[in-house]
């Protein structure tokens, strides 16, 4: 269902590009001057679109059904009403709890939150699976008034009696799309079904389709909708090359493209892949990581924080696992192994050529895979040669200034 019949059948609806609004304060919508002045000492003066419109219909105690993308500054818009409003916790008893996606989200937004959440006294955890589950017990031992959680892990402490959902005044679902694409939102309602006491439920989420507009009609009342529209990453504003390969030099012309850019994602189709693809970048003297689900958390970080602090100069990824990457300046993205449909050739090309920048999206392909490619460039309105190159080509250092037509 769209955005505007779903929101039609309610009183108030906000439906705004970024750019509609003009420029206000955090205090102009009703934000308490401390937490002003908690933002402000971080350089956060000024509301995103996403802010400015919901900030003021959750600290009003309404529910609010936002839809936005990622990074459109989703986290401020539910955690300042909640860390303005919450109250103190009884211990294994949280009063507001946020489910995301992934463990990687858990920590971002725990992290962004932790500051504000210290100006208020408000303690704020993040629970999520692949980290030791005995100090996350102990930790709501002691008493936290906010978590922010993947439902796996949040399922798993409530089945163990560790933690009771039983006192949330404060209900968030982050990027519900998401997990919805990620099988989660079984999970999620289940853990939903455990709120008992009064509460408020603040929905985001980049669409309302489908199964994301029945955790709206379940669990919101009379919900306020909020859109902020998005310019669409498309095909036309990447430069895209495909390159039939060979499989005992696949590695090496990976390794020439990203020799080219700071920063380069590759993505497999499995986690085996992932793995022995860094560690063959790394023989041939590139700075590689791996990130996948099998990794320990702490490994996940890492790989992380060294390619976003420039120490890594490719990430090798699976398409799950990619979901947790948010990364300003990827130069380029290489589907090492090619995408099983359109849609994820377009997740996976999204990471490069945001906020206005350039990027440069490669597909290798071997020969037997080279038809299933041609279909996926029709699926996505490209028409593209695709050449054979081998390690030694000159052009693959510089690809997005080579012209395959030529």
């Amino acid at each position: 269902m769209s955005f505007e019949a779903l929101a039609g059948e309610y009183a108030a609806t906000t439906q705004i590009t970024e750019k509609t609004l003009m420029t206000t304060t955090f205090a102009d919508i009703g934000v308490s001057d401390d937490l002003c002045a908690a933002l402000a000492s971080r350089g956060i003066t000024e509301p995103f679109s996403i802010q400015t419109i919901a900030i003021p219909d959750a600290l009003a105690g309404r529910d609010v059904c936002g839809k936005a993308k990622t990074g459109s500054g989703k986290t401020l818009a539910f955690g300042i009403p909640v860390v303005e409003k919450i109250g103190t916790a009884e211990p294994k008893r949280p009063l507001a709890i946020a489910l995301v996606p992934t463990r990687e989200l858990a920590v971002q937004v725990s992290e962004e939150l932790t500051p504000l959440a210290k100006s208020r006294n408000v303690r704020i955890a993040a629970v999520y699976g692949g980290a030791n589950i005995e100090r996350q017990i102990t930790r709501l031992e002691k008493g936290v008034d906010f978590v922010v959680a993947t439902p796996g892990r949040m399922i798993d402490l409530v089945e163990r009696e560790a933690v009771s959902l039983a006192d949330l005044t404060h209900v968030i679902v982050d990027e519900a799309d998401r997990m919805a694409d990620m099988g989660f939102l079984p999970q999620v309602e289940w853990l939903l079904r455990q709120a008992e006491n009064e509460h408020q439920t603040l929905l985001f989420s980049a669409t309302l389709d489908g199964v994301v507009d029945s955790l709206v009609r379940r669990y919101q009342t009379d919900p306020v909708f909020h859109e902020v529209e998005s310019p669409e990453v498309t095909v036309d504003q990447m430069t895209h090359r495909f390159i039939q390969v060979h499989q005992m030099d696949k590695v090496k012309v990976a390794a020439s493209i990203s020799g080219a850019a700071d920063r380069t994602i590759m993505f497999t189709a499995t986690k085996h892949m992932a793995d022995r693809l860094a560690k063959e970048l790394n023989s041939l003297d590139v700075e590689a990581a791996a990130i996948h689900g099998d990794l320990r958390q702490n490994h996940r970080e890492k790989a992380l924080n060294d390619f976003g602090a420039g120490k890594l100069s490719v990430l090798v990824a699976t398409d799950v696992a990619a979901r947790g990457i948010h990364v300003d300046d990827v130069e380029i993205v290489v589907h090492y192994d090619p995408p099983s449909d359109h849609k994820t050739y377009l997740h996976r090309s999204g990471r490069t050529a945001r906020a206005g920048s350039k990027g440069l999206v490669v597909t290798l392909c071997l020969w037997n895979e080279e038809l299933e490619v041609r279909r996926l460039q029709k699926r996505v309105g490209l028409d593209l040669p695709v050449v054979e190159m081998f390690s030694n080509d000159d052009r693959l250092g510089a690809l997005g200034a080579w012209d395959p037509a030529s």
